[in-house]
């Protein structure tokens, strides 16, 4: 059984193409920028098989052609991992592309875990990678987590040669500056088979999640990033380099 927070019957920009979006519930990542406070929680959200998902995604497809699908986004996606490798088997044995929208917060290679997420591996034809900031210091001050293992899990993607696409949140005064951008920059560089990368203006259009949930907003004071600094941050971390999705 998944645990579902909430659906998109036609995502477009989470994946390529036309997408149909599962949104799970769960988080162990404290953000403090985080626009779904409400995913945080692993109680609550709709039980659901990962036959179910399947079909109330496939009644879909006729939208999708040839380069959407179905993308597994959160909360985080990995801590419901045996749903998620079950759902994308079953989308794979009916020709469908997958997604996996991730921070890679829960990625470890001991067992249990990293012999699940090689199976997962098999089934997913792309990786989203969030990638909130390259020092660690820093990560643990905004997530509450370090990244080490963010960064191994990356590097272990790359190992495999699997598709990624790598997004990163330019929040000012918090992940823009240009020495992390440039160490950011190189990192991905060493990375093979990354498609895209983005930068993802910071906004608040998740405040008021924050107010009904009846938690202390920590950026109330941030306002998104200037046209001038995501320009800046696009020409650092070279991201027209990347020229997208490719099969």
């Amino acid at each position: 059984m998944g645990l579902i927070h909430s659906f998109e019957s036609f995502g477009s920009v989470d994946g390529p193409g036309v997408r149909y979006v599962f949104f799970l519930q769960g988080c162990h990542m404290r953000c403090k920028y985080c626009h779904n406070p409400d995913t945080w929680d692993m109680k609550g959200g709709i039980e659901m098989t990962a036959s179910e998902a399947f079909e109330k995604a496939y009644r879909y497809r006729t939208y999708w052609k040839e380069k959407g699908g179905i993308t597994v986004s959160g909360g985080e996606a990995l801590l419901q991992i045996d749903f998620v490798t079950e759902l994308f088997k079953i989308a794979k044995q009916n020709g469908v592309n997958t997604v996996l929208d991730t921070s890679g917060n829960s990625f470890t290679r001991e067992e249990p875990f990293f012999g699940k997420f090689n199976e997962l591996m098999k089934y997913t034809d792309l990786f989203m990678l969030d990638l909130k900031q390259i020092d660690d210091k820093k990560h643990k001050e905004l997530t509450g987590w370090s990244n080490v293992n963010i960064l191994d899990m990356a590097q272990y993607l790359s190992e495999q040669g699997k598709a990624m696409w790598i997004r990163h949140v330019l929040v000012p005064g918090i992940t823009d500056s240009e020495e992390d951008l440039t160490k950011l920059g190189e990192f991905v560089k060493t990375l093979k088979a990354v498609k895209r990368f983005e930068v993802l203006p910071y906004h608040t259009l998740g405040l008021f999640k924050w107010e009904q949930l009846g938690k202390e907003y920590p950026l109330s004071d941030v306002r998104p990033p200037s046209k001038e600094s995501i320009a800046k941050a696009n020409e650092i971390l070279e991201t027209d380099s990347y020229t997208g999705y490719q099969e």
